[in-house]
């Protein structure tokens, strides 16, 4: 039989993760790991890594909470996938999830085709708004900052030859580097 191994999350450096530490041990969990101060959204976190890294085959991972291990279902979907792959079971103390119980797997499953549908719904959202913007004329991605008007005082700045390229940035209120890309982005101009 395995060990019970537990995860625990804080988001913020100040917060303190006693209540979750405390439920951990006692429904079993003969180490805790920890993060603190790191978003849920993130996928890699020091603590998770080296607990992942840890589990052994017939290992229980225990959280407090859904939302401790992940924000997103896709993540959280795709981390308890990988953890039954490798032989380990998946506890949830608050929402009772136990992937060891044919319950607790239905459970699961059905979050994971929750998930699934979720992904789909977006994915058909988002061609539907970027076809209608497409049928209105509309590109997509954010307007232009800086337009023609700029490009060509650059030029102007740049023809005089009596400013270092800082100078000429400044003057146009764009940074040198904006200023490169803005040049090199100009289509070049065919001689004939």
């Amino acid at each position: 039989m395995g060990h019970i191994i537990g995860y625990a999350r804080v988001s913020t450096t100040d917060q303190h993760a006693d209540l979750q530490h405390d439920a951990l041990t006692e429904a079993g969990a003969s180490r805790v790991f920890t993060d603190r101060g790191v978003s849920g959204a993130r996928t890699t976190r020091p603590e998770l890594d080296k607990m992942l890294d840890y589990l052994r085959p017939g290992d229980t991972l225990l959280v407090w909470r859904l939302d401790r291990l992940g924000r997103s279902m896709q993540h959280l979907v795709g981390l308890v996938a990988e953890l039954k792959d490798r032989g380990v079971t998946f506890r949830s103390l608050h929402e009772g999830i136990d992937t060891s119980t044919i319950n607790g797997e239905l459970v699961f499953n059905i979050f994971a085709s929750l998930a699934a549908f979720e992904r789909e719904l977006i994915r058909e959202r988002t061609s539907a708004g970027l076809a209608s913007a497409r049928a209105r004329g509309r590109l997509g991605g954010r307007p232009k900052k800086h337009n023609e008007a700029t490009v060509q005082r650059i030029k102007e700045l740049r023809a005089m030859g009596t400013m270092t390229p800082s100078e000429v940035a400044a003057a146009a209120k764009v940074s040198v580097s904006t200023m490169y890309r803005l040049l090199r982005s100009e289509p070049a101009q065919t001689t004939q």
